[in-house]
């Protein structure tokens, strides 16, 4: 498969697994991520992401049994991965680790537990401030001479960490995922809040969705869905608000909440790409039309979806 630049959706796979703890996974967990892998292919998703640190490696090992126990479903899908977060162990706290060797040793570990010989696109998951750029660039290099890898990206970075690493790469980087949704909104605000007083306190760097759609670098969604903010509990008048003009805009166009609120992403010209984190499969095909149609979005909706959720109006 490809590095899945033309996917409209991805399916996130935090949620497969079952629990955080370290207890081992049993047949309901790979019968619940089975169930989550079918409705996402069944509403045309074909890439899917996960991270070797998602419920301490389970997520990857049960989505493994789901490939060992269907043939030629590998062939079929765009898989991902991301290291580079190592999560608080005993009295070791949490740390970001991108040293060259961790990087290898992740990248075998995901494969083995995800039973597969290559990675379609592997992320690294946050910069790791300690480390050393030609040192990440070696490692990267040496893993898609193997085949071990076909293409790289990365997470949670802004412009200026990607072009240093990109200096040092002969290939290309594909992808960045973010956290951006229609309540996470650093990343649309960041670029018209600029030089008025309501930009402080905004943390996304600035530049960023511009240097990625210059470069060919796909942007991801993370979070794409606003933990149901929308779509399920509210808790605020805004976001009250927010949930009936999507309920309406969804009931006139004649799709869902879900599919409406992702619509909001996808209109973007930036061509981002929502990843979705449900395990629920009637929550996963409430997407569908994201997942397949185009944006049905005006330009004076889109403004509605954000000023509604804003719950003050643009400067």
């Amino acid at each position: 498969m490809n590095a899945g630049a033309g996917e409209r959706v991805l399916y996130g796979c935090m949620g497969l697994g079952g629990s955080w703890e370290p207890e081992p996974y049993g047949p309901g967990e790979i019968d619940t991520a089975e169930a989550a892998i079918a409705a996402a292919l069944d509403i045309g998703i074909t890439a899917f992401d996960h991270a070797d640190i998602y419920r301490g490696g389970k997520s990857e090992a049960v989505f493994g049994e789901v490939l060992a126990r269907t043939p030629g479903l590998r062939e079929r899908i765009t898989l991902q991965t991301k290291c580079g977060i190592r999560r608080a162990d005993g009295d070791r706290p949490g740390l970001y680790d991108l040293r060259g060797e961790t990087i290898l040793r992740r990248v075998e570990e995901s494969l083995t537990r995800l039973r597969t010989d290559v990675l379609d696109v592997l992320l690294l998951h946050r910069p790791d401030p300690l480390a050393d750029p030609d040192e990440i660039a070696a490692a990267l290099t040496s893993l898609h001479r193997q085949g071990l890898v076909r293409h790289f990206g990365v997470s949670n970075m802004g412009a200026p960490q990607i072009a240093r690493l990109q200096a040092r790469l002969d290939v290309p980087l594909v992808a960045n995922q973010l956290e951006m949704s229609l309540h996470s909104r650093d990343w649309v605000e960041a670029g018209v809040l600029l030089n008025t007083p309501h930009s402080t306190g905004n943390g996304f760097p600035f530049g960023t969705l511009e240097h990625c759609r210059d470069h060919g670098i796909r942007l991801q969604a993370w979070g794409a869905l606003a933990q149901g903010r929308f779509t399920g509990l509210q808790q605020t008048p805004a976001e009250q608000a927010t949930a009936v003009l999507l309920a309406d805009l969804a009931r006139r166009k004649g799709t869902t909440p879900e599919s409406v609120l992702l619509w909001w992403l996808t209109r973007h010209p930036a061509a981002i790409a929502p990843v979705i984190g449900t395990v629920n499969p009637e929550r996963i095909r409430a997407c569908r039309d994201a997942a397949t149609r185009e944006p049905d979005l005006t330009h004076e909706e889109w403004y509605e979806l954000w000023t509604t959720a804003r719950g003050v109006h643009l400067p």
